[in-house]
């Protein structure tokens, strides 16, 4: 291929004339993220990531008093903010691009002492790579056993801190092509639900800053990372083949970026739709009323969120409730609502909800729009043999129905207070947080608490 053709070198160019990158949803995803570290600090797989993670230094994980090298606090807050599957989904992908893009970012400008605005750039470049790159041969990176949030938020990472360390277009290329040999994230979580999935976006992350750092160094990487014969989607989705043009056509000047999503449920995104027609059909009929409920299902989510289907209706832990569909529609109805307080262990136990996620099945739809659009359907068939049925188009909280900066910051307030931060900690960071693209460095040290 002649010089100057790859994708990446493409990609290098875009992201060279990139014009002004979206400031409101970055800060928006800075608010996210953060709320999502301070709801999990407390939990045993932060506190395990921490403690498993040697090297100190002078970056912050959000919450904690110890500082860590940039890899560090990268890795931890990564696995936090996606630890309760409560951060930002792009509908398309799917793929959660904030986990991944922001902690990365941040470690790379506290480790340099570098500006609030390379933070944003870095940020909005990451997370448009990450989102874009989805898009590139949809559904096929799931089907063959990978988080495409691990695989595709390891370039984000790359590109981000890249462009945030202002990096030249040869080493920016490289930075790609080494991230792609450090990209990784297998689904077998799905099987017992264990906690690899947290750490994927953490470790995306970091992997992303170590490949910054080598290209920085003048390590080598192959140029033809994404199309090569044996490149990155050859390996993790199978193909070759994949629409380039949905990653490069307008990179810089078109974000999708602001079209990312933020979650209402801390649970998998493609349920989201299920649980508000649960929580309808819960205002109209009794518990005791319901002979079954049958969903109307994308094919594209069967294996994720309801196979094995006798597992999804008992999950054998809280967080592998978060990804059976059959549980979060029982939470939904029961409880009016799936927050964090449904995704205990304690809660999956409740014989309420098991008694009824064991009456959800589905029957796949073949005319579902999914993945460009997450759809929700439950049909009850009640006891007196009678039916009532909801539906749902969109993801609330998405492209259809966007949260407003408020709701972002109400969320953000709810997730401090479970995880522990008072109301004025709270209220610290989001002042911090309006100016801090502004900053002349970016320094989180006040919030290591």
């Amino acid at each position: 291929m002649p010089s100057g053709n790859s994708i990446s070198e493409k990609l290098a160019d875009a992201v060279a004339a990139a014009g002004e990158p979206p400031r409101e949803i970055a800060e928006r995803l800075l608010i996210d993220v953060a709320g999502l570290c301070v709801a999990a600090r407390n939990t045993d797989y932060v506190r395990a990531a921490l403690a498993g993670w040697e090297a100190a230094g002078d970056c912050t994980a959000i919450g904690h008093a110890r500082a860590l090298d940039s890899g560090g606090a990268a890795f931890v807050n990564g696995t936090a903010a996606h630890g309760e599957d409560f951060d930002d989904t792009f509908e398309g992908g799917p793929v959660h691009a904030g986990a991944a893009i922001v902690p990365a970012i941040l470690a790379v400008c506290e480790r340099e002492r570098i500006s609030g605005r390379e933070a944003l750039r870095g940020i909005a470049v990451g997370v448009e790579l990450t989102c874009r790159a989805s898009l590139v041969a949809p559904k096929l990176i799931h089907k063959a056993g990978f988080h495409p949030t691990a695989v595709l938020g390891a370039m984000g990472a790359a590109a981000g801190a890249a462009v945030s360390l202002n990096l030249s277009k040869k080493q920016f290329v490289d930075a790609l092509g080494i991230a792609g040999s450090m990209a990784s994230g297998i689904i077998e979580y799905l099987a017992e639900g264990t906690w690899t999935k947290r750490m994927h976006p953490g470790w995306a992350a970091q992997s992303g800053i170590r490949a910054a750092d080598l290209a920085r160094s003048g390590f080598v990487g192959p140029r033809t990372v994404f199309e090569g014969e044996h490149g990155l989607y050859h390996g993790f989705a199978r193909t070759t083949r994949g629409d380039w043009e949905k990653l490069l056509d307008g990179f810089g000047s078109r974000w999708v970026t602001s079209s990312v999503a933020f979650k209402l449920y801390p649970c998998g995104t493609m349920t989201h739709p299920y649980i508000d027609c649960a929580r309808r059909l819960s205002e109209k009929i009794d518990l005791e009323s319901i002979e079954e409920m049958i969903c109307e299902a994308a094919e594209g989510t069967v294996h994720r969120l309801w196979e094995p289907l006798a597992a999804k209706q008992r999950p054998p832990n809280a967080y592998a409730a978060k990804f059976s569909q059959p549980y979060c529609i029982a939470a939904g109805f029961v409880l009016g609502n799936a927050g964090l307080d449904a995704f205990t262990e304690e809660r999956v136990a409740d014989p309420r909800l098991r008694s009824l996620a064991a009456k959800v099945r589905y029957e796949i739809d073949p005319d579902n729009p999914y993945p460009n659009e997450y759809t929700g359907h439950v049909r009850v068939r009640m006891k007196d043999g009678s039916f009532l049925e909801e539906r749902q188009t969109h993801l609330r909280g998405g492209a259809h129905e966007p949260l407003s900066r408020a709701d972002v910051e109400d969320k953000f307030r709810h997730n401090c207070a479970y995880g522990g931060w008072s109301a004025a900690q709270a209220d610290a960071f989001l002042q911090w947080a309006k100016g801090a693209f502004d900053a002349h460095r970016l320094d989180l040290s006040a919030f290591r608490k």
